[in-house]
């Protein structure tokens, strides 16, 4: 294996469909109009001297290295920024340009630390590539530059070089060695969109600076490595490749993280990852990547990761590592006793968002297959069931219409529910990008996010409804479009049931859903309202994205099916820019929903109780399936207190600590006979198990994830497992030890196995998937390299059906003992429950969960910044510290579920979604007082935790 080379054609793609041709030095090549001459070179293979050009962002022209000279014009002009033209005939190598570049590269190298051999960019340095590219020799001038802070001394030069900035964990600012090529600068702006450097100072005293004379750590800087990626020198380093050296081999792989599905390159020295580096080609995320991704992968080496299987008799024992072979014996012996003592449904399973589309599909079949019942489920319907259940409803399909690029071609914005700079930020950088360019934005969420208004994009209106009332708001955006004719008839009347239509637009026109009924309940004035409804339906391609914020609720599934209303009313979907599009949380959701991981769908969302469907899987298995649906988990913990359920198997979920009401998960684990975790760590979940079976890594293992846009992208193994066995491999040893007889040997068979049970995976293959880089099912006959844009000709239901949205107020009411609504979600340096980014040096920037709310709340409450909180609610209450923002309005407090110290899902209630059981995370009533530490109850769970993460030594082996 070697270090895979990616091309940097140095200015980026032009899009033009026109072509035009041009010679450069003798060959003639053909490009799209608009092309620069570098970039037309580099297709023509003639690799022209660069500094400042990345074909990441856009030309600059400053380090004068790429000049040419073109016939019939005077000068020597940058090829960067001069685009080709028909008919141009261009050098690139002549005697006077070899002069020129290397008189510039000598000033370069003049300001320059000459510590190649002990310089950690050593082997990856632009810099130094370019100076023996151009042929410099021999450099005349001393090294007075001020970037060194040159200090004469008796004639002498004494060079003190300014001190590195080390503040970031990740990476290391060395401005000595700073060519101020503008790179790093230019990246934050055009591809992060955060615009947190800059140049100061003048000549030899430039550099770039991170603000006015702040740290990196201490500036707007969301260390997203675009910087790090960019610079041509060792300015900005991974102080991993610092410590480790260069690798010399590379792996493409899909990052574990979010929704987004990011691919990387994880670049190694034999099996120790070196620093992962965002894949250019990668159709998700085009080269770009956010901290998470970049950077904290170190979860893979800590030294609480759990390597040996673990198994004990009791929750109040000690752990005792034994061998693979005997926790499989003691997993199937457990599961066949509790079937045979209680029942075939008394045992189930959970598979995970976390793990690969091959290792879900596998623990739904165990449970089905193996355990002969549908007690399946997982946490994707926890957090996105609403959006299957309602878009199918309304289209057909269970899942976003568009892929990523889309947003390109947008016009106009709304975003409700969610919050991309934090849960998606690479979504969120393509999507500032666009709204610089100007798109128009309309933001539906109860807090002040940052895209709301930032130095550089601001939203045209921000609805800052009270929380759970989404249904109310979106029925008064329709009520707008509908009551002033501003709907697209011709779509409609297309593509859509005119009747149900007329039934939907006579409901919306009643009066009691105007934007001035409605604003005494929803706290988003009418005008405001009004004029973000007349934006959407008028301003060009529209499209719809949204999160948690919008499923996580009683009325999930109502608000799914609003918005697939509001787009259908407005003909806004079926083609670029426009549509409804699901901002997944973790990195499979979608492929978990899609893996049948429901306990009433097999895969492909087919019902359990299908004849047909039923038929393809018992033929493929060999066995007979039970047609009637199974438990959802607070089914399953239900029947645990009632003592009919005793048995679970947990692949990649944290349950105690992410589901909602967290004493009712604890009384239900705690009622089971046989609990098995499998994860990386002992979680909180695994408190409460009798078995644990150690997990593998994303970088140990090989598969599928499928992101929020339906993209399906190969996970590949760069390090073998330190546990000893893929995740799959475990559930296989498993279903081995029942007596099932699988015949796996890697995961592509696995694959196989779901092309031929899934119609919309049908094409699927590992050989397709090396072919194309990745594939958006559906994937199949009549789409075999896959569906960037769905509903392009009809819906997949036919006729788009329109459905009534009524609005009914959750079960869950503030009053006087809890006036305050408690709403969650995430941080940008943290994920999900935190098991993996808490373990990395992400905590640096977020060490704790806090409590927002607003300055007038606090205030009537005696609380000040940072002061110690006590939250409660009717289901419990927890202690955290309080920050104080207007980023919340008066009423409403918020705060994040990442860290288990605080355990916010103490507070949340068991109300759910009327469809899917979907619980609702987002509307909770509280009180907020202060506090002087933590309740007695996280006193009293630290305790019963701390007992149970004991490990017992290994039993030393007799003495020959």
């Amino acid at each position: 294996m070697a270090l895979i080379q990616e091309i940097d054609y140095g200015t980026p793609v032009s899009k033009a469909e026109k072509t035009v041709s041009l010679i450069v030095d003798g060959n003639r090549v053909t490009v799209p109009e608009g092309t620069s001459i570098m970039r037309a070179s580099m297709e023509a293979g003639i690799a022209i001297p660069k500094l400042c050009a990345t074909d990441m962002v856009d030309a600059f022209g400053s380090c004068r290295l790429c000049l040419v000279e073109i016939e019939g014009r005077r000068g020597t002009p940058s090829s960067c920024t001069t685009p080709v033209a028909e008919g141009m005939v261009v050098h690139t190598q002549t005697g006077r340009l070899k002069d020129i570049r290397r008189g510039v590269m000598e000033l370069y190298i003049s300001d320059h630390p000459l510590d190649c051999l002990t310089c950690a960019a050593n082997g990856d340095c632009e810099l130094q590539d370019m100076a023996g590219a151009v042929g410099l020799r021999d450099v005349r001038y001393g090294y007075e530059g001020d970037n060194h802070v040159v200090a004469r001394q008796g004639g002498e030069l004494n060079a003190r070089y300014m001190p590195k900035d080390e503040s970031n964990p990740y990476f290391t600012y060395d401005p000595a060695k700073c060519i101020v090529c503008s790179r790093c600068v230019r990246a934050c702006e055009e591809v992060q969109g955060t615009f947190a450097l800059t140049i100061e100072g003048r000549g030899f005293g430039s550099r770039v600076s991170p603000g006015m004379h702040e740290s990196f750590m201490n500036s707007e800087c969301v260390s997203c490595g675009a910087c790090v990626q960019a610079c041509p020198t060792a300015t900005l380093q991974e102080k991993s490749v610092i410590d480790i050296g260069q690798p010399e081999h590379s792996v493409v792989t899909t990052c574990a993280y979010c929704g987004v599905g990011c691919s990387f390159k994880a670049e190694m020295r034999g099996e120790e990852v070196v620093r992962m580096v965002p894949w250019k080609d990668g159709k998700a995320n085009r080269g770009h990547s956010c901290v998470k991704g970049r950077f904290a992968w170190g979860y893979t080496n800590h030294k609480d990761r759990i390597l040996n299987p673990m198994i004990r008799e009791n929750i109040t024992d000690p752990w005792q590592e034994v061998t693979w072979e005997e926790a499989f014996a003691h997993v199937a012996k457990e599961f066949k006793r509790i079937q045979f003592q209680y029942g075939r449904g008394a045992v189930g399973g959970i598979t995970s968002s976390r793990c690969t589309n091959e290792e879900t599909f596998l623990v739904q079949k165990l449970v089905r297959a193996g355990f002969g019942n549908n007690n399946v489920d997982t946490c994707a319907r926890v957090c996105h069931s609403p959006t299957g259940y309602g878009l199918g409803k309304a289209f057909g399909t269970s899942a976003g219409t568009q892929d990523f690029d889309s947003v390109e071609h947008t016009d106009v914005v709304i975003l409700i529910g969610a919050n991309p700079t934090d849960g998606h930020p690479v979504f969120a950088s393509r999507l500032k990008k666009r709204l610089r360019e100007g798109a128009k934005l309309i933001v539906i969420d109860p807090r002040r996010i940052d895209m709301v208004k930032t130095p550089h994009i601001q939203a045209s209106h921000h609805l800052p409804l009270r929380p759970g009332t989404n249904v109310a708001v979106l029925t008064a955006l329709a009520h707008v479009i509908v009551t002033e004719g501003i709907f697209d008839e011709a779509f409609i009347r297309e593509r859509c049931d005119w009747s149900e239509f007329e039934d939907w637009a006579s409901f919306v026109s009643d009066p009691a859903h105007s934007p001035e009924a409605t604003e005494a309940y929803t706290g988003v004035p009418a005008a405001e309202l009004r004029g973000a409804a007349r934006l959407y339906a008028r301003g060009g391609n529209g499209a719809i994205y949204y999160g948690l914020g919008v499923t996580e609720h009683s009325q999930g599934s109502t608000t799914v099916m609003a918005i697939a209303n509001l787009a259908m009313a407005t003909g806004n979907l079926g083609k670029p820019g426009v549509g409804v599009n699901p901002l997944r949380g973790q990195n499979n959701v979608q492929g978990a929903c899609d893996m049948g991981s429901f306990p009433h769908e097999l895969p492909g969302y087919r019902h359990i109780s299908g004849e047909e469907t039923r038929d393809i899987f018992e033929k493929l298995w060999g066995v007979e399936l039970n047609s009637e649906p199974g438990l959802r988990i607070p089914n399953m913990l239900d029947a645990a207190v009632e003592g009919t359920f005793r048995g679970i198997y947990i692949q990649g979920e944290d349950i105690l600590q992410s589901d909602p009401d967290t004493h009712h998960v604890q009384a239900g684990l705690a009622a089971m006979e046989c609990v098995v975790v499998h994860d990386l760590f002992l979680n909180e979940t695994a408190n409460y198990a009798h078995v644990f079976l150690p997990g593998s890594t994303f970088l140990e293992k090989d598969g599928t994830f499928t992101n929020a846009e339906r993209r399906i992208n190969r996970v590949r193994k760069v390090m073998t497992p330190k546990n000893g066995l893929g995740d799959w491999e475990v559930t296989l040893g498993i279903a081995e030890a029942m007596g099932l007889g699988w015949d796996y040997s890697h995961p592509s068979q696995i694959m196989d196995e779901i092309a031929a049970t899934t119609p919309s995976f049908t094409n699927v293959s590992y050989d397709l998937l090396e072919k194309m880089g990745s594939v958006q099912w559906p994937c199949n006959e009549k789409a075999p390299e896959g569906t960037p844009v769905m509903h392009l000709g009809g819906f997949a239901r036919g006729k788009g059906k329109f459905i009534r949205t009524e609005y009914v107020a959750t079960d869950e009411r503030t009053g006087p003992r809890f006036p305050l609504l408690l709403t969650t979600g995430r941080i940008l340096s943290q994920y999900n429950v935190g098991a993996q980014t808490r373990r990395t040096e992400n905590v640096a920037w977020h060490a704790e969960d806090l409590l927002e709310i607003h300055p007038h709340d606090a205030e009537q409450r005696g609380i000040h910044d940072g002061d110690f909180v006590k939250l409660a609610s009717r289901s419990g209450e927890t202690s955290l510290r309080a920050k104080l923002t207007e980023r919340v309005s008066p009423g409403v407090v918020y705060t994040t579920f990442h860290h288990p110290g605080t355990q916010a899902n103490v507070i949340t209630t068991d109300f759910t979604d009327w469809a899917t059981n979907c619980p609702e995370y987002k509307v909770t009533a509280v009180q907020v007082s202060p506090s002087n530490g933590p309740t007695a109850w996280q006193v009293e769970y630290d305790a019963q935790a701390a007992q149970s993460r004991r490990i017992a030594e290994p039993a030393l082996e007799p003495a020959e």
